[in-house]
């Protein structure tokens, strides 16, 4: 099978997706529009060929492009688990006659309002929504849901230009700030704690899923500076107080068409229990979160993924032993980071269930944390306990600081 993967090497999770696909006995080939020597060393490896383009996001170019080349190279499926070459992928399948999803079936996975619409026929709790091309739509559709609202782009990815508004003058410092986004969500405000459905299907079956917990929820990690973003791939995703995520993100993937592929779901559990549905991407979660399903079950939802789109199953065993958490830091400070306090002392204590510590090193430049969700580095451990993994995560949160200057 030879398979036309979308940005092979970014972002940094693609390379380890073209591996999948290699190892399932796939021919990858790869279009982007950097040099195929710049890409990273795994995904180099995993390919059979690669064109590069001038720029990967003149639509109609790029699929004239791939349609010179499937002249003398037949594509059998095109992929993508990057947010932004999602219509692409299905321009290209549309112009080749590649089973996969069209343009049409890709639209409401990539616009929050269609998404929200498909989603209300079907019966599934949305919050309150509105879509806004201008400020004074924004404003409209705030005072018509009622305080607190949420404004978030229509297209967006991850948290990116979303603020709560909990008044007029918070609405228009946000919309100062999004004045560059052309259609914004306005939506109401879910008073909850945070969760993630993820799920690798094969025609419309789940072959692989996983609950996710954001501790603080990405938004609130978003607006301050000192937080310690915590998600944490649950061992025990089936407990009852959870039933209802589970129940609502199947019935939107039913409600969206959704069959073969990476889906990552965000939803809201309120205080009575009731799941709101926040938003789905035909994609994979970013964030480093496939490597915490992996520590979290022992497997590889890579090449698991790849098996489902190649070959229509999920062949690996599946054996939850572990609650897996990823811990992104943030500096304190400006500059180069200096020092790093506390993390000998909590290694000391907890460094059995450390799998992976990935800091900044002293030295090295302090990242925008506006600009980047992987703040100024990470460490992932593992525990079979919830609350010892809670414990453990605090901890750190707490007890481990980088400072900058």
């Amino acid at each position: 099978m030879n398979v036309l993967m979308i940005s092979p090497g970014y972002p940094p999770e693609m390379e380890y997706f073209a591996r999948g696909l290699a190892r399932v006995g796939a021919k990858v080939y790869g279009i982007g529009d950097s040099a195929q020597a710049a890409l990273p060393p795994m995904a180099k490896e995993a390919l059979a060929g690669y064109l590069q383009l001038r720029n990967l996001w003149q639509e109609d170019q790029t699929v004239e492009a791939v349609r010179q080349w499937s002249r003398t190279l037949k594509f059998d499926r095109v992929e993508c688990l990057w947010e932004p070459g999602m219509i692409l992928a299905a321009k290209i399948r549309e112009a080749l006659g590649i089973p996969g999803m069209t343009v049409a079936q890709t639209v409401p996975f990539r616009d929050k309002e269609s998404m929200k619409l498909v989603l209300d026929k079907a019966g599934v709790r949305t919050p309150r929504h509105h879509r806004a091309k201008t400020a004074q739509q924004v404003r409209d559709a705030a005072h018509a849901i009622g305080w607190p609202i949420i404004v978030k782009p229509i297209a967006g990815a991850g948290s990116a230009d979303t603020f709560r508004c909990d008044d007029d003058a918070e609405l228009e410092k946000a919309l100062a700030v999004t004045q560059h986004v052309e259609e914004m969500s306005v939506e109401e405000f879910i008073e909850a704690e945070e969760f993630t459905f993820d799920t690798v299907c094969a025609d419309g079956k789940i072959l692989y899923w996983n609950i996710s917990w954001y501790r603080p929820r990405p938004l609130v990690a978003r607006q301050h500076e000192w937080v310690t973003s915590q998600t944490i791939a649950l061992r025990q995703p089936d407990q009852s107080y959870l039933g209802e995520g589970v129940k609502m993100g199947r019935a939107v993937i039913d409600a969206l068409g959704f069959k073969t592929g990476f889906t990552h779901m965000e939803w809201f559990r309120k205080a009575d229990g009731e799941a709101v549905f926040g938003e789905i991407a035909c994609r994979a979660a970013g964030a480093r979160s496939t490597e915490i399903m992996n520590y979290s079950c022992d497997v590889d939802v890579w090449t698991g993924w790849a098996e489902a789109v190649c070959r229509g199953r999920w062949s690996q065993p599946i054996e939850r032993r572990y609650n897996a958490c990823i811990l992104f830091k943030r500096a304190q400070g400006q500059g180069r980071i200096q020092r790093i306090v506390g993390l000998d002392r909590w290694m000391a204590e907890y460094g059995e269930h450390v799998v992976s510590v990935e800091l900044l090193p002293i030295g090295a430049p302090r990242r925008n944390w506006k600009q980047t969700l992987i703040s100024d580095g990470w460490v992932i451990f593992r525990h079979p306990d919830l609350n010892a993994t809670v414990e453990i995560a605090d901890r750190f949160s707490t007890d481990v600081q980088l400072f900058a200057g």
